[in-house]
C-alpha cells in the first residue's frame, strides 16, 4: 500500500540579505518635490510618510482544477477597507494588492516578482504549494512573508518567512495522536506532488507517538475527476485489520469531497470505516454539501489551528466581515485560509505599529520590528507570537515553526464542533512540537 516516495530537497537558510533603502534623504525629497518627473520610488521605502498608504500583497489560487483559496485576498481586501475606515495603522493607509498564483510554480514566481516590482513591504496572509518557486524571489527582495498558509515544509525554513500556525505538519502530527487510540489500520489518501509527498511522515509522527503504526500512503492525482480506484484500494487496507474499525484519511484539498463522492460508493462493501481529516481539505461548506449529518463525514475528527468559528474569540473578525464584505460569498468564517489571513495581518498591524508613526516604513524595518522580539498578541486564538531565529523545532528541519497548536473537532450532527476527546491540551488545543520534535525527517 505504501506508495513512492520523491527525494526531498534541502533549502539551505539564507544568512545575508540584500539591504534595502530605508529612508529618504532630506535633500533628496526636496529634490523630488521639486520634479514632476523622473524621480521614481525608492524600493522598500513605501509609507515612508504619514499621507503614503503601505502596501502590501496578498496571494492565492482561484478558478483552477485544484485548490483555490478565493477567501483569503478577499478577506485581505475587506481588513484594508476595516481598517482604513478607522484611522488607517498608526496613522497611515494600507493598499492591499492581490494575485493569483493559478496553482503552478511560474505562477507563484511571477507573483512574487510582482510583489518585488510593486516594492511591497510584505506579503501577508497568502497561500501556495510552492514555496521554493516563490520564496526566493521574496528573500532576494527582502520581502517579508508573514502568515502563509503553510501548505509546504519550505514556509518553515526561509529566513524571511513567519508563519502564523503549524501548517500541515501540526495539523497531521495532531490527527494521528488522535487516531491512534481509536483507529485499527489508517489509510491516507494525498496528492501525487511536492507537497504531498511530505504529509506522510507527519501523520506518522502522531501515529507513532500513540503507539501506532504508520499510515499506509495512497498516492491519488490532485485535479482528479473521480477517485474510484483509489477510495477502493484504502478501504480494502484500512478493513485488513478485523479487531477493530480501520480510518481513512483524504488530505486532497478541494479535491477531498471529489473523494468523498467516490468513498461513499465504495464504503458499502465495507461497512464501519471511519473518516478523518484536516482543516483545509474539509470545512463546514463541505460537511452540508455533502449531506451533513447524514453524510460520510458524521463522526469524524478534523484537526485545525484554531478554535472553531463558533468560539467568541472571532467575534472581532466577524465585525469587520459584517461590516466590509457582507454578502460576499467568497469569505467564510469557518474558512481556515480566512483565519490565517486575519491573523496574519493583525501580526503586520503589531509589527506597523511598532516602527511608529514617524518611523519609516519599509520590507526592511518591517522585518526589523519582526525579528527584533516582538510579541504579537492574537486576541487567544493562538499563542503568543514570535519568531526567534531558530524554534524549538529546527533540529527537524521546522527552524521557523513556531506554533504548533493543534485544535480537535468532530462532526457532530452534520456540525463541526469541538470534540470532547482530549489529546492532552487545554481547552480543546493541544501542543504538537514535542511529537514534531520525534518526527523521522528525510
Amino acid at each position: 500500500m505504501t506508495g513512492r516516495r520523491r527525494t526531498r530537497s534541502t533549502f539551505p537558510l539564507l544568512t545575508s540579505r540584500p539591504v534595502r533603502a530605508t529612508a529618504l534623504s532630506a535633500g533628496a525629497v526636496a529634490l523630488c518635490a521639486s520634479l514632476t518627473a523622473g524621480c521614481g520610488v525608492i524600493p522598500g521605502a513605501t509609507g515612508g510618510s504619514g499621507d503614503d498608504p503601505v502596501k502590501v500583497m496578498t496571494w492565492a489560487p482561484q478558478d483552477t482544477d485544484a485548490t483555490n483559496k478565493p477567501g483569503m485576498p478577499a478577506m485581505a481586501r475587506a481588513y484594508a477597507r476595516w481598517i482604513n475606515g478607522h484611522g488607517g495603522i498608526a496613522g497611515r493607509r494600507l493598499e492591499v494588492l492581490t494575485c493569483n498564483d493559478h496553482n503552478d510554480s511560474v505562477g507563484a514566481a511571477k507573483c512574487a516578482r510582482r510583489a518585488a516590482d510593486e516594492d511591497v513591504v510584505a506579503v501577508v496572509g497568502s497561500y501556495s504549494q510552492f514555496g521554493n518557486s516563490f520564496l526566493a524571489p521574496l528573500e532576494g527582495a527582502g520581502i517579508p512573508y508573514i502568515g502563509g498558509y503553510g501548505v509546504t515544509n519550505d514556509e518553515f525554513t526561509g529566513t524571511l518567512s513567519y508563519p502564523v500556525n503549524g501548517g500541515q505538519p501540526a495539523l497531521l502530527a495532531g490527527l494521528g495522536k488522535a487516531l491512534a487510540a481509536t483507529c485499527g489500520n489508517v489509510s491516507l489518501v494525498r496528492p501525487d506532488t511536492i507537497a504531498g509527498d511530505e504529509l506522510p511522515t507527519m501523520l506518522d509522527s502522531g501515529l507513532k507517538a500513540g503507539g501506532h503504526a504508520e499510515a499506509g500512503d495512497q498516492l491519488a492525482a490532485e485535479d482528479a475527476t473521480a477517485y474510484d480506484d483509489q477510495a477502493d484500494q484504502a478501504l480494502r487496507y484500512a478493513t485488513k485489520d478485523v479487531t477493530r474499525k480501520g480510518c481513512v484519511v483524504p488530505a486532497l484539498g478541494d479535491r477531498t469531497d471529489t473523494f468523498m463522492d467516490s468513498f461513499r460508493r465504495a464504503r458499502e462493501e465495507f461497512p464501519g470505516v471511519r473518516t478523518a481529516t484536516v482543516l483545509g481539505s474539509v470545512d463546514q461548506t463541505v460537511i452540508n454539501a455533502t449531506g451533513g449529518a447524514d453524510g460520510p463525514y458524521e463522526g469524524a475528527y478534523i484537526t485545525g489551528w484554531y478554535p472553531p468559528a463558533s468560539d467568541s474569540r472571532w467575534d472581532a473578525m466577524k465585525k469587520v466581515i459584517n461590516e466590509e464584505a457582507f454578502g460576499d460569498n467568497n469569505i467564510d468564517p469557518a474558512d481556515a485560509g480566512v483565519q490565517t489571513t486575519w491573523i496574519a495581518y493583525t501580526v503586520l498591524k503589531a509589527a506597523l505599529e511598532k516602527i511608529g508613526a514617524g518611523g519609516q516604513v519599509s520590507s526592511d524595518t518591517v522585518r526589523q520590528a519582526l525579528d527584533g522580539g516582538l510579541r504579537v498578541s492574537t486576541g487567544g486564538l493562538t499563542p503568543t507570537l514570535h519568531w526567534p531565529y531558530e524554534g524549538k523545532l529546527a533540529g527537524v528541519g521546522f527552524p521557523r515553526l513556531v506554533n504548533a497548536d493543534v485544535s480537535l473537532q468532530m462532526v457532530q450532527h452534520g456540525t463541526l464542533v469541538a470534540a470532547r476527546k482530549s489529546m492532552g491540551g487545554i481547552n480543546g488545543i493541544a501542543d504538537m512540537t514535542q511529537t514534531l520534535e520525534n518526527a523521522d525527517v528525510q
